[in-house]
């Protein structure tokens, strides 16, 4: 989704920024332009944003290609994104376009018709797994010596001479072994690792006309929206293929679509109280559509080396024996499976809403809303939800205010009907993770149901403090108590057992692992928020300060043991920062302009990427300040410099350290998979300092 302002203003604007990271990498490049005409005929105003993000590295090499690197020198140059590390950990190389217009023309003095939309594409291109060719050994911290294991596909030899036709030694289906063979060294002779690529389109459209008539508002508008994300990925092989393998390959396309009619009406009815009742009232009708498209055949499909191999080598002229058989190769592309035409297919739900809300004025003091909601959709049944609020001025400097209220969020198409199957590792050692509908056979040999919707009932409480002159707080506690919240469930490991008695397993295999999306647990969140502003003077510079406080704390109240794991529940309480604060001073004189912001975010865990022991994370990564800086300038009227940093003392999260779930190695200074950091990145994410430059032009 897009996250933008609408304008109306008149004038030409154009800004240019490029930046890069302390490190040297991830050069940023951005220009944006708006262009607005405005009369008493109405408005249009255009916007054009282009950006290209290059690509951040904070990893290290895996040990498993430093070995190589050593053993191998002839190949080295061979192996992915040589000489840096072979598996990037950091922000993956981006480009796209949006836009934005947005018009509207008066009917009349009251009443006018409007329409915005936006236009943008991107494309992402990121680093998934290294995949090695040879075994090798590394010492971790520990002093463990641990295997690095090669991909699996290299160790195997396809033998391509079939069996002579109509030998009785050497039956039909056969191979024989001789120098007519395939290893996957001879197309990835440094082993590979796969890049994946997201192509993204994003549509969106309103038309609306809206107006008063005397106490009456009105507006009436319908929307239609397309999100399409064509995703493919190449430097990867179908292993089941064999030397008929492709190296890249399209997945197909998840498509997304909206479209919305609505209705809204509000009227101030005069019932003699201190303000007019502020009646609002409308309906909305909603269609979503969930599509995937179909990928290369090869994306997807199990080729021939899919079911194990029988070898017979010749022993004598005409003379075959068996000789054993290969193991049966991973089906789809290494990484990623396409989605199949099986899988391929529209899903859409219905829904309609009505609305109702009350707002006035009691007393002058004493003001009270209250609003009611109700939603009927095809696929999950009724919901209503509704809201009551009051707030109530003691006094000129000091007011109170509350809230209740409950909530409703019906899962989407795509939640119900998303089917993924990705290569992951652990430790090292490769295997097949699939995400399944909760319709299908695999997920409901599992144990999976039907999605129903998340509800919720939201508490908050809080006052408004003026003390003195141009200074404001506000204080402000909430809870909210989320039932039947949607997540993945953890892990299903499949077994000889699980594959023999349900074969739609085989894209994953033994030794991979099933999840689907479920309502798997209640959580509780309580928080507080604090927010101060001050405004003031320097002599003759104005000073404006603000401060930010958040604190946020969730609870898991109740969850299903055989779906949620130990370290889904650990993550789910600790991964996000419980404590939050953001100050925010400006210094402005004449055309000169300084700004600093400062952030502190508390310590967090990952429990699911880095264990736990007894319900206890293995290691808890610290809290941080970051400091942004900005100062600029305006010269000629039109012109405004800016030079500034983001994280200006280029602060990173705590480096990984060894645990029993995480190995360290000396040779590299990373883990197995070359990581450094944890793998979200945290609260700031671990590429460090940013410096920029900014130049505006406006008329």
């Amino acid at each position: 989704m897009l996250n933008y302002g609408l304008r109306e203003d008149q004038g030409i604007e154009i800004v240019g920024r490029a930046g890069q990271y302390y490190a040297g990498d991830g050069e940023s490049y951005q220009i944006a332009g708006n262009a607005g005409l405005k009369g008493t005929w109405g408005f249009i105003s255009a916007t054009a944003e282009y950006v290209d993000e290059g690509q951040t590295s904070r990893g290290v090499t895996r040990p498993s290609a430093a070995n190589f690197a050593q053993n191998f020198p002839a190949l080295a140059s061979q192996l992915p994104n040589f000489p840096g590390p072979v598996q990037i950990w950091g922000n993956s190389p981006m480009h796209g376009f949006k836009s934005v217009v947005n018009a509207a023309i008066n009917v009349t003095d009251n009443s006018k018709l409007y329409a915005f939309g936006n236009y943008a594409e991107s494309k992402g291109n990121q680093s998934f797994n290294y995949r090695a060719p040879v075994s090798s050994t590394a010492v971790d911290t520990n002093g463990v010596v641990r295997n690095q294991g090669a991909n699996g596909a290299f160790n195997n030899t396809f033998f391509l001479t079939p069996c002579p036709t109509g030998n009785a030694t050497c039956p039909a289906g056969g191979f024989v072994r001789d120098t007519n063979t395939f290893r996957f060294a001879n197309l990835y002779p440094a082993g590979f690792t796969p890049r994946f690529v997201g192509k993204s389109q994003e549509i969106y459209g309103v038309v609306g006309y809206k107006g008063t008539s005397g106490d009456f508002s009105y507006d009436l508008s319908g929307t239609w929206a397309r999100n399409k994300l064509a995703l493919s990925m190449y430097s990867s092989a179908n292993f089941s293929f064999g030397p008929a393998t492709q190296t890249s390959f399209d997945f197909g396309d998840l498509i997304q679509k909206e479209v919305n009619a609505n209705a809204d009406f509000t009227y101030a009815a005069d019932l003699g109280l201190a303000a007019p009742l502020t009646i609002s009232f409308g309906g909305e009708f909603r269609k979503e559509t969930y599509e995937q498209t179909a990928g290369d055949e090869q994306s997807y499909a199990a080729g021939p080396y899919a079911v194990a191999q029988r070898l017979y080598t010749q022993t004598a002229p005409g003379v075959y024996a068996f000789s054993g058989t290969t193991a049966a190769q991973g089906v789809g592309a290494s990484g990623y499976a396409g989605t199949s035409p099986q899988t391929a297919g529209k899903f859409s739900q219905k829904a309609y809403g009505l609305y109702v809300g009350l707002e006035t004025d009691l007393t002058e003091a004493l003001t009270v809303g209250a609003a009611g909601r109700y939603e009927h959709y095809n696929t999950f049944g009724d919901a209503w939800v509704g809201k009551v609020n009051a707030l109530y001025k003691f006094a000129d400097a000091f007011s109170v205010r509350g809230s209740i209220g409950t909530g409703f969020h019906a899962p989407s198409p795509g939640q119900s009907n998303v089917s993924i199957v990705t290569t992951s590792f652990n430790n090292g050692v490769a295997f097949q993770s699939g995400t399944y509908p909760t319709n299908t056979a695999v997920a409901q040999y599992y144990g999976a149901s039907d999605l129903t919707p998340e509800k919720s009932t939201n508490y908050g409480a809080g006052f408004i403090l003026e003390p003195v002159a141009n200074m404001t707080i506000t204080v402000d506690g909430y809870q909210i108590d989320l039932r039947n919240r949607i997540g993945l469930t953890s892990p299903f490991i499949v077994t000889a057992a699980d594959l023999a008695a349900q074969p739609a397993l085989l894209p994953v295999g033994v030794g991979g692992q099933v999840q689907y999306f479920t309502n798997g647990f209640k959580t509780r969140t309580r928080g507080i928020d604090v927010v101060g502003t001050w405004r003031t003077t320097l002599s003759e510079a104005l000073l404006n300060f603000s401060i930010a406080y958040n604190y946020n704390d969730t609870k898991v109240v109740d969850y299903n043991t055989r779906i949620i794991s130990a370290a889904q529940l650990i993550d789910a309480e600790n991964l996000a920062p419980k404590h939050r604060v953001v100050f925010n001073g400006n210094w402005s004189l004449d055309n000169l302009s300084f700004n600093v912001r400062e952030n502190y975010y508390s310590s967090f865990t990952s429990a699911q990427d880095y264990g736990q022991t007894n319900g206890v994370p293995n290691q808890r990564f610290g809290g941080k300040f970051t400091t942004d800086l900005e100062l600029s300038y305006t010269f000629a009227d039109h012109f405004t410099l800016a030079v500034g940093a983001q994280n200006f003392t280029d602060e990173r999260p705590d480096r990984l350290a060894p645990t029993a779930t995480v190995q360290i190695y000396p040779l590299t200074g990373g883990t197995s998979d070359g990581q450094v950091y944890p793998r979200n990145g945290g609260p700031f994410g671990f590429n460090g300092g940013f410096y920029y430059t900014r130049l505006r032009v406006k008329y």
